[in-house]
């Protein structure tokens, strides 16, 4: 992958085979990509098949994933017994990496998040559980991002 568009594809595929779990790792939510009608429906038909469902969302820069909105923000927000949205705290903010992972075995991965170039694999346990790792460490040691809860006034 190289371009945008692929990138877009690339993650909208692997989110369409999960059956459990998606973790995504981005430094600002990516409008582009999580924003993306494709992602968004397919993010909601996984929702809605399976009760147990998760989507946990760890964002390296709030700052710049809250600035401009987006519409994945307003569905976690909805469906926040379903998607998790965690800040990464200071030390882990130097991460450049950004991925999506489907159920520890499908994964898109960018070395550099500032850019497109990447690899992606339907099924690919090893390196998926390698990045599911990092995810892990990172998700345990961050804070819960109370700017992307449901407000209820």
């Amino acid at each position: 992958m190289s371009t945008k568009d692929e990138v877009r594809a690339a993650v909208v595929e692997v989110a369409s085979l999960a059956t459990r779990t998606i973790a995504i790792m981005t430094h600002d939510l990516e409008p582009d990509i999580y924003a993306h009608d494709d992602f968004l429906e397919t993010v909601k038909r996984f929702l809605l098949a399976r009760s147990f469902a998760r989507i946990r969302v760890l964002i390296i820069d709030p700052s710049r994933a809250l600035k401009n909105g987006n519409e994945f923000v307003s569905i976690g927000r909805r469906l926040n017994s379903y998607i998790e949205f965690r800040n990464a705290k200071e030390e882990y903010r130097n991460h450049p990496e950004a991925f999506c992972i489907a159920d520890a075995t499908a994964l898109v991965y960018r070395t550099d998040a500032n850019r497109w170039h990447g690899m992606a694999d339907t099924y690919e346990p090893a390196v998926a559980r390698k990045y599911l790792d990092i995810f892990e460490e990172i998700w345990t040691a961050s804070d819960p991002g109370p700017e992307f809860r449901q407000q209820h006034l």
